[in-house]
């Protein structure tokens, strides 16, 4: 059984030992309208290219794991209705009765790791989500951060999130969460949380030792990168914070938990900021991905 099918690109930078960034396939089936979504990863892939880095979207296709998607293929899975959303739980599967899948950071994390993918870059990781001590709601994602050794960079958990939790339970698990060039832990759509980044470094090549450090020393598990989303781009947290409670009320009210929650509330803050939460969503990811490449790059 084929388990992982690389693009020609991606092949040949990974004999060569050029730097390669993973790149995730939820944000295009279920983060995003189309064509913003198609757009948007289109955007990601040439920012990783524009750093002299090659990206692999991350993407399984009749239980085929793709790393690195032709424009073609990109396009018809934008436009795909009925793909899994795939975690650590549900990829093998996908694999085994030969679905179409999208990738969420655990299931990317796994994908990258088995094809020799050191960094990826994502929007911002699952965590913790409000009101977790009476639905036990907790992303794969924190998991997957302990286990599986792939460098990932967000700018933050989702801020539809408790972020506090969220880094109480990564400290836990023994997860570094790196700040990078700042001392706070970033919040998704803004460059502030409120809350400490437990580990500052201010260079990719700084971030590469400290990968390359845990991996001399056999810890399990990968690096948490917080990159901020630039200035022009953020929405504050006194503006985006009332559209998030008004749209956890909403999902509370309808119901609505599990893989479908993060969709919902991703979805309705589109349109309680009429649009902006979408603009700087396609920046942060942009910035993200450029960062991983430098960070790929570096190692």
């Amino acid at each position: 059984m084929t388990m992982i099918s690389y693009s020609p690109a991606v092949s040949a930078a990974l004999k060569e030992g050029k730097p390669v960034v993973a790149l995730e396939s939820t944000i295009i089936t279920h983060g995003m309208p189309w064509p913003q979504n198609v757009e948007t990863a289109r955007q990601v892939e040439a920012a990783v290219r524009s750093e002299g880095a090659e990206p692999a979207t991350i993407v399984v296709l009749d239980g085929v794991i793709h790393a690195g998607l032709d424009d073609a293929t990109l396009d018809s899975v934008g436009r795909a209705k009925g793909f899994l959303k795939l975690s650590r739980a549900d990829l093998a599967y996908a694999v085994a009765a030969g679905k179409n899948g999208s990738t969420t950071v655990a299931a990317t994390m796994i994908a990258a790791d088995r094809a020799g993918i050191r960094v990826f870059a994502t929007g911002g990781i699952g965590g913790v989500h409000r009101g977790a001590e009476r639905t036990y709601d907790i992303s794969a994602d924190l998991q997957e951060l302990a286990r599986t050794a792939v460098c990932v960079v967000c700018a933050g958990a989702k801020a539809i999130l408790d972020l506090p939790k969220t880094l109480e339970t990564l400290e836990t698990l023994g997860v570094p969460v790196v700040g990078y060039g700042t001392d706070e832990f970033p919040a998704f759509w803004s460059r502030r949380s409120g809350l400490a980044a437990p580990l500052r470094l201010d260079t990719p090549q700084a971030i590469a030792a400290l990968v390359n450090a845990r991996r001399a020393l056999a810890l399990d598990g990968g690096v948490l990168v917080g990159n901020p989303i630039p200035l022009s781009d953020e929405i504050a947290a006194n503006e985006i914070n009332p559209a998030i409670e008004a749209a956890i009320d909403e999902a509370d009210a309808l119901g609505i938990s599990g893989k479908a929650l993060t969709p919902f509330l991703l979805s309705r803050m589109l349109e309680l900021t009429q649009g902006r939460s979408l603009t700087a969503n396609v920046a942060l990811v942009e910035n993200n991905a450029r960062l991983a490449a430098r960070i790929a790059a570096a190692l």
